[in-house]
């Protein structure tokens, strides 16, 4: 690349790891505060935007910011600093700082936050959960199983026929009860504790994983014929059906299943953009604590 790296660059670069036509109808994905013509030297990474992480944003002189949850993803009447969300937005734009969000695109894409966790745990035969319906020349197709379809999308790891969808499910690489799989993630997640529900001693082989708080596709999962399915977070009524349907769940927390794919996009930016700063944050925590 000649001359300056451009946010548009940036932009351009992320709707191949993240296409934006992948992101749920209600979602608000793409670049949300900033001008694409101007230059960037620095860019963070973080899972959520808070004033903290801002705060390092602008400390270490970020011109853009990848947060994987959006800002302003609801309607905004006023932009004040009656709100700690107003002050924070107000600096950051007062800084020059521009902020863009892959949220669902990057959850679903070949090489997103599902497919990441599908293989941290060597699932086998990857499958999606619930195909994205894409706009092609004016036609609806399914994306996801398709493997004609998944031949005509090239992500930054060049032409992939993995699968494009929401949510992966597959095939552990041996039977193992709900137990030994739930170390596993305590140990490949980084976590101290988490929640479940099942039967510890229940052997389990086939999985269903959906990143954050996606309880919403518990019945996909067990359409899938899977045995447990991992998700972040669930709402307790969510359990209740899990437990009642017999799939076991497995809730690590919505941090620990989201935040290490966004180290590993501050690692696809810095190679893909030598000449710049990139870094996750360092200044991001898991809000939650365990007593």
């Amino acid at each position: 690349m000649t001359g300056p790296c451009l946010i548009a660059d940036v932009v351009d670069f992320l709707q191949t790891v993240a296409p934006t036509d992948l992101a749920e109808d209600w979602d608000n994905v793409g670049l949300l505060i900033g001008r694409e013509q101007a230059s960037v030297e620095r860019i963070m990474t973080c899972l959520t935007l808070t004033p903290d992480v801002a705060a390092e944003a602008i400390e270490q002189r970020a011109g853009l910011i990848v947060a994987h949850h959006p800002v302003l993803f609801r309607p905004v009447q006023r932009l004040t600093t009656d709100t700690p969300e107003g002050t924070m937005l107000l600096d950051l734009i007062g800084a020059g700082v521009a902020v863009y969000s892959p949220h669902t695109g990057y959850d679903s894409s070949r090489d997103g936050i599902n497919q990441q966790l599908a293989e941290l745990f060597e699932l086998q035969n990857i499958t999606v959960l619930r195909p994205v319906a894409r706009e092609r020349a004016g036609d609806t197709e399914p994306d996801g199983c398709d493997a004609a379809a998944a031949d005509e999308v090239s992500t930054h790891v060049g032409e992939s026929t993995r699968p494009a969808g929401a949510g992966r499910c597959g095939t552990l690489p041996r039977a193992m009860t709900l137990g030994e799989l739930m170390a596993q993630v305590k140990d490949r997640l980084s976590v101290g504790h988490l929640q479940f529900v099942g039967d510890e001693q229940r052997s389990v082989r086939r999985m269903a994983i959906a990143c954050g708080a996606a309880a919403e596709f518990l019945p996909d999962a067990l359409q899938q014929n899977c045995q447990v399915f991992l998700t972040g977070e669930a709402r307790f009524h969510a359990c209740l059906e899990a437990r009642s349907r017999g799939l076991a769940l497995i809730l690590p927390g919505h941090y620990a299943t989201e935040r290490p794919a966004m180290e590993r996009l501050a690692e696809i930016l810095a190679t893909q953009f030598p000449d710049l700063s990139v870094w996750a944050s360092r200044a991001e925590t898991d809000p939650l604590r365990w007593a």
